[in-house]
């Protein structure tokens, strides 16, 4: 029997600083690849920014389905029965698997003809489908190591997560970077070296997480029975919970997917500044998602022990002067990291570095309602409020972002600086719809049985 812990501002900060730098190193897998191709010049970038559009979309199947997981694991460790750890856990890696294969399949078919459609020459072309099919090898380890992965943080052990990055890591740097430019009698590889080096990462972090989930529970495989009786009921409603959760992050990695096809259309040096730029978003603002996602595990784990009432207010609001200040070290982040531009990329043309510096203002308001919008989310998420947080997702992505995104770079031909303005314009237009939905409650009452 698990008991979770006490609720208060020191447990949201344990769960949340492993959850940050795992998620700071999850998204360091394609800023690595960055950092380590620009060498090869503006090109290669635009090669690994094709490439990498694929493998994105495909980590956000996993991740969608890995955080369905997570929320799953937490409500399990707040009901305290292993039979609910059990299920929740092998139906997450099985659903994680599956869904991994089926979008390999998928993009596998499609790739190659769209990559040829977009790229700028034969040579990007060329190299972005070398990088994307060798990261294939990483989609279907990932999708391993995140189902264990959401175990650990869904039962409130997120440092193992975090030290299967730090592990990783130096082994993907060096690995590629030996690859790339062919180092003590390895093959020179370029653009493809990156993949390769992630991949061995990957599966060195898969390998240490399986072992520490045999030595914490093997598996629960002593265990007997499933919740409902079977595991193709329980199956079942692990995904019809997992849908709408994986939709949102799906429809998320698809329409960024669509926007890089269309930002592929600007100049070389354009579509090179966002390429860079995207993965450090994403990487410095993952203390402020992961202060909101700390803050939905403990709070799916107060809905398992049915506390709904002041005790789950009050820890709320502190949760929330929480993101606020995590939303102001995010902006100072984006500050050093657009002024250290020149000095991280030493190779950049100047047009390049210049486009850098120019999304900075949006940058330094941006983790404000991107954090406020993420506490709503998740916190909905874990009262299984799921399908109105999906489409408030989808309606902000294809109803504003994409179009927009069209209008701004096939019709009006404005900058790349005015393109990035519309990241925050998708937050401003979430920002209603989610508080109005978390102040009504209802979510609080919603928690389905698992």
């Amino acid at each position: 029997m698990n008991t979770p812990a006490p609720r208060n501002m020191a447990a949201v900060f344990n769960l949340a600083w492993p959850l940050t730098l795992k998620a700071m190193m999850l998204h360091g897998i394609v800023v690595i690849d960055a950092w380590l191709v620009s060498a090869l010049g503006e090109p290669a970038l635009a090669a690994m920014g094709l490439g990498g559009a694929f493998a994105g979309l495909l980590l956000g199947v996993i991740l969608a389905f890995s955080n369905a997981t997570q929320i799953r694991v937490a409500q399990a460790f707040g009901s305290g029965r292993d039979i609910a750890l059990k299920t929740a856990l092998q139906a997450g890696v099985f659903i994680n698997v599956i869904a991994a294969l089926l979008g390999m399949v998928v993009i596998g078919a499609m790739a190659a003809p769209l990559i040829d459609l977009f790229a700028h020459t034969d040579w990007i072309a060329e190299q972005a489908r070398l990088y994307l099919f060798t990261f294939l090898v990483v989609i279907i380890l990932e999708a391993i190591g995140q189902g264990f992965g959401s175990h650990f943080n869904g039962c409130g052990k997120t440092i193992m997560p975090f030290l299967s990055h730090l592990i990783a890591i130096p082994i993907n740097v060096a690995v590629s970077y030996c690859l790339i430019h062919g180092l003590y009698g390895l093959p020179e590889l370029g653009v493809m070296g990156a993949a390769v080096g992630s991949a061995v990462a990957s599966l060195i972090r898969m390998l240490f997480l399986g072992i520490g989930l045999w030595r914490l529970n093997r598996f629960y495989l002593g265990t007997e029975g499933w919740l409902h009786d079977s595991f193709a009921i329980s199956l079942r409603r692990h995904l019809v919970f997992a849908l709408p959760i994986a939709g949102t992050f799906m429809s998320n990695a698809f329409s960024n997917y669509v926007c890089t096809l269309l930002f592929a259309k600007m100049s070389v040096n354009q579509f090179a500044a966002m390429t860079l730029i995207q993965p450090w978003v994403h990487v410095a603002g993952t203390f402020g998602i992961a202060w909101a996602m700390a803050t939905g595990i403990n709070v799916a784990q107060l809905l398992g022990q049915d506390q709904k009432g002041p005790e789950l207010d009050i820890f709320l609001r502190r949760a929330w002067r929480g993101a606020l200040i995590a939303a102001a070290i995010v902006a100072c982040c984006y500050i050093f990291i657009c002024l250290s531009a020149e000095q991280l990329y030493g190779a950049l043309e100047p047009e390049t570095t210049a486009a850098l510096l120019s999304f900075l203002p949006v940058l330094l308001i941006l983790p404000f309602p991107k954090g406020s919008n993420a506490m709503c989310g998740h916190t909905l998420r874990a009262g299984g409020d799921t399908v109105y947080v999906m489409n408030i997702f989808l309606s902000a992505q294809w109803l504003f972002r994409v179009p927009m995104t069209a209008m701004f770079i096939l019709w009006w031909d404005l900058s790349v600086t005015w393109v990035f303005v519309l990241f925050l314009g998708e937050e401003l237009v979430k920002f209603p719809l989610f508080h109005l939905r978390f102040l009504k409650g209802e979510w609080k009452r919603g928690l389905q049985e698992m």
